[in-house]
């Protein structure tokens, strides 16, 4: 009986972290619509969370590839005093790009709602030669 109420214990433990985290991050990142996300994106810092291989494989035209598994080695590349726009492939690693960021200080945290796979404006595609 006492495994039981320690399984319940550590249960209701993880659902109240994971409804913290996502009010969290809610309260940190302002999810756009797509036209939303276009109207604000060139005056700000456009990241892609993604990994190089799917950033190479198409991206918004004029984003930056930060992926998340770098992003903490390469925060010296963004500035705090302008607005970071953020997208992954469907929103959940810009969600936890965003609680890194605002941990480091970045407030003006924005991403594009669905991700890039809902995202039908211009895009670029990397070539990469194979020899």
């Amino acid at each position: 009986m006492t495994e039981l109420y320690i399984l319940i214990g550590i249960l209701i433990a993880f659902i109240l972290f994971t409804v913290y985290r996502y009010f969290k991050q809610k309260k940190i990142l302002k999810a756009l619509t797509e036209n939303e996300f276009r109207e604000g994106y060139r005056k700000a810092q456009l990241i892609d969370v993604r990994e190089p291989k799917e950033y190479d494989g198409g991206h918004i035209l004029g984003a930056r590839n930060i992926p998340l598994t770098q992003l903490k080695q390469r925060l010296t590349e963004l500035r705090k005093d302008k607005p970071v726009y953020l997208y992954c492939q469907n929103g959940s690693r810009s969600m936890r790009a965003a609680l890194i960021l605002d941990k480091q200080g970045y407030k003006d945290l924005y991403q594009l709602q669905g991700g890039y796979k809902k995202w039908t404006g211009k895009i670029k595609k990397t070539k990469k030669l194979d020899y």
